[in-house]
């Protein structure tokens, strides 16, 4: 029997619950669902406090895909059936493909909601490293959208880009950060293309010519810190910081951005990667408050 081909650039999944709310008590409960290219979350709130949440991959099926991320942030907490939301909302790339939600919003409108709620009010920009795009948002103190730019033209300084170079180097993803940090001398150069396509030739050729994994991984990461940088940059940085997003857990791209941009981003002790789709909870419970939720007979 064939072995299994290891799927380095697989990161592990993960679903939650808030021991501390009793969702039987809460008035409203809305559910917030982010398709993603790479990953899907759902978050479920009751009365605008998360209650739980599930983080997977996505799959092939965008409406699949917000359904597993439903149900399994429903296998966390349990006891509680579908039928109990108030209201819906689907968010992200394939936010058009959650057919069970009451209307959909944007993805950057969500994550600057869910940036307000998840590092406080204070945030003023925000930085989205997607699976296939780049967003930098500027927000007020409510959470709501004031400028932005995306850059989406291609996978290059993305999370996709990333899971290819994880593959390419045999090197899991969760230990790519720390990874890019060991090498012995001066940090290498970055390489000179982002390109998923020509920054894999590259890598190949620099392996040939005896760089070690970890200095490969140096110069992509770098490449990909000063790629998202060029986007921030063009939009300007006002404090305070914040990173949404996979991207936001790996070490060696963020620790190379953050002394261009010069101020400390926020810290968080939630789960970087569901920001977007607890802005789409908070819409929905902002709906149900103005009277818009679901009519249950």
């Amino acid at each position: 029997m064939a072995e299994e081909k290891q799927e380095f650039w697989r990161w592990t999944e993960s679903n939650w619950k808030n021991p501390d709310i009793i969702w039987k008590d809460a008035k409203f409960v809305t559910v917030g669902i982010d398709v993603g290219s790479v990953s899907s979350q759902a978050v479920i709130m009751a009365d605008g406090k998360i209650l739980a949440y599930g983080n997977m991959r996505t799959g092939s099926d965008s409406p699949n895909s917000a359904r597993n991320a439903l149900k399994f942030a429903l296998d966390a907490l349990g006891d509680m059936s579908e039928e109990r939301m108030d209201y819906c909302i689907g968010t992200g790339y394939g936010r058009v493909n959650v057919p069970f939600a009451d209307r959909s919003v944007t993805e950057i409108a969500c994550h600057a909601r869910g940036a307000n709620f998840l590092y406080g009010p204070e945030v003023r920009t925000v930085l989205d490293v997607g699976g296939q795009d780049i967003k930098a948002i500027q927000c007020d103190k409510k959470g709501k959208v004031t400028n932005f730019l995306m850059n989406d033209k291609c996978a290059a300084g993305t999370g996709r880009g990333m899971e290819v170079f994880s593959d390419l180097l045999g090197i899991p993803i969760q230990e790519v950060g720390d990874r890019s940090y060991e090498f012995k001398g001066e940090e290498p150069p970055a390489v000179s293309s982002t390109c998923v396509v020509y920054a894999k030739s590259e890598a190949t050729s620099l392996l040939r010519k005896g760089w070690t994994k970890e200095e490969v991984l140096a110069a992509y990461c770098k490449a990909m810190a000063d790629r998202i940088y060029s986007l921030v940059e063009r939009i300007g940085v006002k404090p305070e910081f914040a990173v949404t997003g996979g991207m936001a857990k790996n070490r060696g791209v963020m620790d190379r951005i953050m002394p261009k941009i010069g101020i400390e981003r926020m810290k968080t002790e939630w789960d970087t990667q569901i920001a977007g789709a607890a802005g789409a909870a908070l819409f929905g419970y902002t709906l149900c408050q103005k009277g818009k939720g679901r009519v249950k007979g």
